[in-house]
């Protein structure tokens, strides 16, 4: 397929720049029904309903895959030595816990250079030193400081802010609720720089529901970055190259999708995340694998799914590679009628945006 088969009119006022609603489980959920109805007519497989109504798709012994990455508060300001200026710093990911070696973006870019000293903090506490340029906006920052590991995490991480996608930090700055609503229940295993969004929609409440109707839920771990929002520039798909992610799936996972495909249960992946990270380890005899490393899985139609067979996703912007998956899963042509629907109904786009829920 072709990059511009994934370009559809998104009014930017259905770009969600705050939760919608008060509760998690309140949110919009359109229902995609992959097999029921006919393509040529919307209406005879597309349902709309409230995301705490998700339940009503599943039985007893059903599972739901869920994703515990945590994110981190990874948008730094700083200012430049000598001259003061202003930059943002995005922090990327740890490359060496000793050294204090982080990979981060910086912009404006054309102000920094190897060498270059930046401030973090009003009494110099936090200082990074510029070590390499990796690519034309990335760079290889050195925080120089030398005392307890885990007292430099807190105070680094103190003055981050929560990562909102640019979409929404170029129309508002940040705001203390996102440090809460830009982060899922049950986030745990610190890591990611984007919120998986799918997983933003569970409450307590729902997760409660879920355990007296005997629906069982487990978590993987794929700690989501910024190559999901990287546009692709290629009309070619299979020229595109998707950045690495690190993922974790560990052996008792493994064994109960085993056990729910033998009981035949059904098995839900809840974001586009977690999909990518099950079909990066599901071999040839379509068994699962446990594995703790990394993932640049691209997906795109035409792809046959083996672990999942219902999923969740949001709705996504116009050319991303997480819109790509979800057509793949649930059908070219279906989910792009389902998006001008959406668009048509109203429904709120993006991490802070409604839900759709693709079942068979």
């Amino acid at each position: 397929m072709k990059l511009s088969q994934f370009k559809f009119d998104l009014p930017e006022e259905l770009i969600a720049l705050r939760p919608a609603v008060r509760h998690r489980d309140e949110c919009r959920m359109m229902v995609v029904h992959r097999k029921n109805g006919s393509e040529k007519d919307p209406e005879s497989f597309i349902e709309h309903r409230q995301f705490k109504d998700i339940l009503e798709y599943f039985d007893d012994k059903d599972l739901f895959l869920l994703n515990d990455t945590k994110v981190f508060p990874a948008r730094l300001y700083g200012n430049k030595e000598k001259t003061g200026a202003k930059i943002e710093v995005f922090l990327l990911r740890e490359l060496n816990r000793e050294l204090r070696y982080w990979d981060v973006l910086v912009e404006p870019a054309r102000k920094i250079r190897i060498g270059n000293k930046l401030y973090f903090s009003d009494d110099d506490s936090i200082v990074a030193e510029v070590i390499d340029n990796t690519t034309s906006r990335g760079r290889t920052l050195r925080f120089l400081y030398d005392t307890d590991y885990n007292v430099f995490r807190t105070n680094l991480f103190n003055l981050g802010q929560p990562p909102l996608p640019n979409y929404i930090i170029s129309k508002r700055d940040a705001e203390p609720e996102d440090v809460e609503n830009y982060q899922t229940i049950f986030a745990k295993e610190e890591g990611a720089v984007a919120v998986p969004s799918a997983c933003l929609h569970f409450s307590r409440e729902l997760l409660k529901r879920m355990e007296i109707k005997g629906i069982d839920y487990d978590f993987i771990t794929s700690h989501v970055g910024l190559g999901n929002f990287k546009r692709i520039d290629v009309e070619d798909l299979t020229k595109h190259k998707m950045d690495s992610e690190k993922m974790t799936i560990k052996q008792h996972i493994v064994e109960l999708i085993e056990k729910k495909h033998n009981g035949g249960n059904r098995i839900c992946a809840v974001g586009p995340d977690v999909i990518r990270a099950l079909e990066t380890v599901v071999g040839t005899d379509g068994h699962v694998k446990a594995y703790d490393g990394w993932t640049n899985k691209f997906i795109f139609p035409p792809y046959e799914y083996t672990v999942a067979n219902t999923m969740v996703a949001n709705f996504y912007m116009p050319y991303s590679a997480w819109l790509m998956l979800t057509a793949a899963f649930g059908g070219y042509e279906r989910v792009m009628k389902a998006y001008e629907c959406a668009v048509k109904e109203g429904y709120l786009f993006g991490d802070y945006g409604d839900a759709m829920l693709i079942v068979d």
